[in-house]
């Protein structure tokens, strides 16, 4: 059963390499292809934004007055508020963490019995002297382990983006989603940014820094020949899945 099932994804792997090389063959000499303008929410896999949400506060206005309970600010400006509008994520990311761990154990154990009186006699005249029976039964026991772990990363990132409001949610709170995709040659770098804001931490330039978008989704990445050369074939990865060691 188990040759089957390997025989099985060793033919898909092959299927899969085949596909790849046969696309490869079709493009070469060409730059890859941008992927084109479309809404975001007609995308696959695209899904609505469910947060929790206060309780709606009903408008209420005072004499003589030109301000309302649900405003947002007493002057009107340009920044972002609806959906369809455009506004500037500044992505900046600086992060660095170093840590180190280190455990050790160890365990040893003894056991020891022995007979004595007429049991302890027959035991020595039926083995001849050949055994102790202050020691008859003795165990003995050891475990040891220890471990290391490191980890020493840094990432740093920092561009702009324009991203669109997607969603407004019952608290004002605006879903936003932008992507940007430059190609140099013959590689496409793609930036995603997607999550939720505030309107009032909006700029007033229409900005809006990264470190404010809550549950955010950032994505920077590449294709083309200079990503597909640093990527395992679909042979070894296959491989690398199935295998024990």
């Amino acid at each position: 059963m188990k040759l089957i099932k390997l025989a099985t994804l060793l033919t898909l792997a092959a299927a899969l390499a085949g596909c790849n090389t046969t696309d490869r063959l079709a493009n070469v000499g060409k730059a890859p292809v941008l992927t084109p303008i479309t809404d975001p929410t007609t995308t696959a896999g695209y899904q609505p934004v469910n947060m929790p949400m206060p309780a709606a506060i009903a408008d209420t206005y005072q004499p003589n007055s030109l301000y309302r309970t649900s405003a947002k600010g007493f002057f009107k400006d340009e920044r972002a508020h609806r959906i369809g509008d455009i506004l500037t994520v500044l992505v900046t990311i600086d992060d660095s963490a170093k840590m180190a761990n280190s455990t050790s154990s160890g365990r040893t154990a003894s056991n020891s019995a022995g007979m004595g009186g007429i049991f302890g006699t027959a035991v020595t005249n039926i083995s001849g002297g050949a055994i102790d029976p202050s020691a008859a039964v003795d165990f003995t026991s050891g475990m040891q382990n220890a471990g290391n772990g490191s980890v020493n990363r840094s990432e740093s990132l920092e561009t702009s983006v324009a991203a669109v409001v997607t969603q407004v949610l019952p608290n004002g709170n605006l879903v936003i989603e932008g992507r940007q995709e430059v190609r140099v040659n013959f590689e496409v770098r793609d930036l995603i940014v997607a999550g939720i804001v505030r309107p009032s931490d909006i700029q007033a330039n229409n900005t809006i820094p990264s470190s404010k978008i809550a549950e955010a989704r950032i994505s920077y990445g590449g294709r083309g020949q200079i990503t597909e050369v640093q990527q395992p074939r679909y042979g070894q990865q296959v491989m690398d899945a199935i295998l024990p060691f």
